[in-house]
């Protein structure tokens, strides 16, 4: 026994299969000069190449091979210092059912751009739910939002983050005890606990989120890369949701969490979109 516990709860009983793998470019350009040259960038020759399609106006459901670019607006510092997700001018998001056209974008998209631009990527997988039974399941993802038009949800949130050694020492089925209200003896609700404490954003705040191959992360890597679009009038709910999710009263999960930078950036169309646009170099 550990703890009280059976030591049989181990993390072999949560599934491996991968059902998505994607990443995020963050490109942060050295100077005015090179940031002038970006057009010449022949980045939309490379995404067709490898059949990727644009999320910003899909026809029909968001493709299964996609690419989406993004133009910061804000952004600031987390727990985790990371000045190549904070500082950076554009993020390129490349996702498919296979790993192979996302390996060989951010390969060969890092050689078309570090001759101008420093290069950060966070890449993960997608895995099926452990934690969401049928009620879950509806609670939380059949009303969720599906992403929509970048001309409706135009905003975009990248918000990689880490959980402790704690964390990772608990077993899968107290961890996902985080997720759930909790209650004292006498059945009064004392923690709301994940699921609820985000419940205003599951019809107008679409959620995606790529988990590390291997839990806990590597050093220099994160355990997910979270991402988020709303549209221009649900920023403040977004805001909301993640100034609770942080209350470790209301959600005491985040005691547990380290929070790399949170990124805002404006969805565009087109890699000639995004370069295009007015913007400074930082140093």
């Amino acid at each position: 026994m550990h703890g009280g516990r059976s030591g049989m709860i181990g993390d072999e009983y949560l599934s491996t299969e991968i059902l998505r793998h994607g990443a995020y470019l963050c490109i942060r350009v050295r100077n005015e000069a090179d940031m002038a040259a970006l057009p010449g960038v022949p980045m939309p020759a490379l995404a067709d190449h490898l059949g990727l399609e644009s999320e910003f106006t899909p026809d029909g459901p968001p493709p299964q091979e996609s690419i989406a670019f993004l133009r910061r607006q804000t952004s600031g510092a987390g727990d985790i210092p990371d000045g190549g997700v904070e500082r950076a001018h554009y993020v390129i998001h490349v996702a498919s059912r296979s790993s192979d056209p996302v390996t060989k974008f951010c390969v060969q998209a890092r050689g078309l751009l570090e001759p101008y631009a420093e290069v950060r990527v966070l890449a993960g997988i997608v895995r099926p739910r452990n934690y969401s039974g049928g009620a879950m399941k509806k609670f939380a993802y059949e009303r969720a939002v599906v992403q929509q038009p970048g001309a409706i949800m135009p905003n975009g949130f990248l918000i990689p983050m880490s959980k402790t050694a704690e964390w990772w020492r608990k077993d899968w089925m107290e961890r996902h005890t985080y997720f759930l209200p909790r209650y004292d003896n006498e059945g009064r609700m004392v923690a709301e606990g994940h699921a609820l404490t985000a419940e205003a954003g599951i019809p107008c705040i679409l959620r995606r989120t790529y988990y590390a191959l291997d839990q806990p992360a590597p050093a220099g890597s994160y355990d997910f890369v979270t991402y988020f679009e709303c549209a221009d009038s649900d920023i403040p709910v977004f805001e909301k949701v993640c100034t609770n999710l942080r209350d470790v009263k209301r959600n005491p999960e985040w005691k547990f969490v380290r929070e790399g930078p949170t990124w805002h950036g404006r969805r565009v169309a087109t890699w000639k979109d995004l370069v295009a646009l007015p913007a400074r170099a930082t140093r």
